[in-house]
């Protein structure tokens, strides 16, 4: 029995080592091809294989890898993680709680799985505790995300000016976010700061000239302060969109919740000079 488990020990480490070289020069398919021949693998081909399978976009397969490591080994924490990164991926928020929260028993040190908990405590809607995760994160290489997180719970827990303020930190070590940007034009229009909304929106512009967010804040600002004539040049950049959201019916993508009258609506759209059709090309 030894002389035949050595050799088919051998073969594996072979296949092992041929899959992580094919990996490190990024055919990750025919890496996996190795792998997925039959035989009685170890939980390091079942982790390579997950590793594979994640590179791959195959998220689900992933999953079924992972867990089968944790099965035939219940400790081992990088499985854990990475089943995690599935579970998220999947949308699975309460399964990624309990195997983060499985994380953060064995290892309290692990930022990455108390940022990872926050989010999906931000996706049940939970911000309470997930600003306590937030919060709770020490080290340097976590400071942005734990950053962003904080303001996304302070501002669901409608504590604006604390939620601004973070923002605004994060913005000094990431000025070209243009996520942070945007909710802080979603923030302002919660108050219905105008001066904020346009400074955001300008700033989201300088980064993203046909950012819909912007524009629709800007259509905003403009109208409410009865400057038609710059209303209606956002407006129409919002027209060149594809497709362009209708104020009329309240339409946006969250951040700028407004509607216009349709009467002004259509008011905007006769200042817009006319666009002659631009010739083909075939």
């Amino acid at each position: 029995m030894q002389s035949s488990a050595a050799p088919a020990a051998h073969i594996i480490k072979d296949r092992v080592d041929a899959a992580l070289a094919l990996r490190g020069s990024g055919r990750f398919a025919e890496a996996l091809d190795l792998l997925n021949m039959p035989g009685e693998y170890a939980q390091d081909v079942y982790t390579l294989r997950g590793d594979l399978q994640l590179d791959l976009g195959r998220v689900h397969e992933a999953l079924g890898s992972y867990s089968t490591v944790i099965a035939l080994d219940r400790r081992n924490m990088y499985a854990h993680q990475k089943l995690a990164v599935c579970l998220r991926q999947l949308e699975r928020w309460e399964p990624a709680i309990e195997t983060l929260r499985k994380i953060l028993a064995q290892d309290s040190y692990s930022d990455s799985a108390r940022i990872g908990l926050g989010d999906c405590l931000l996706h049940l809607n939970k911000p309470e505790e997930a600003l306590a995760c937030f919060e709770a994160c020490w080290s340097e290489g976590a400071l942005l995300p734990c950053l962003f997180g904080k303001a996304v719970c302070l501002q669901l827990l409608h504590r604006y000016d604390q939620s601004e303020a973070t923002y605004q930190r994060f913005l000094e070590l990431k000025p070209d976010s243009e996520e942070a940007l945007g909710n802080l034009i979603a923030l302002s229009m919660e108050q219905f700061a105008l001066a904020r909304v346009q400074r955001y929106a300008l700033q989201l512009i300088g980064l993203r000239p046909n950012s819909a967010i912007a524009l629709q804040a800007l259509v905003v600002t403009a109208f409410e302060r009865r400057e038609f004539e710059s209303a209606a040049e956002y407006y129409g950049r919002l027209l060149d969109m594809a497709p362009a959201p209708d104020l009329s019916r309240g339409g946006g993508n969250g951040a700028v919740q407004y509607r216009l009258s349709q009467e002004s609506a259509v008011g905007l759209k006769l200042r817009q000079p006319s666009r002659r059709a631009e010739p083909r090309s075939y």
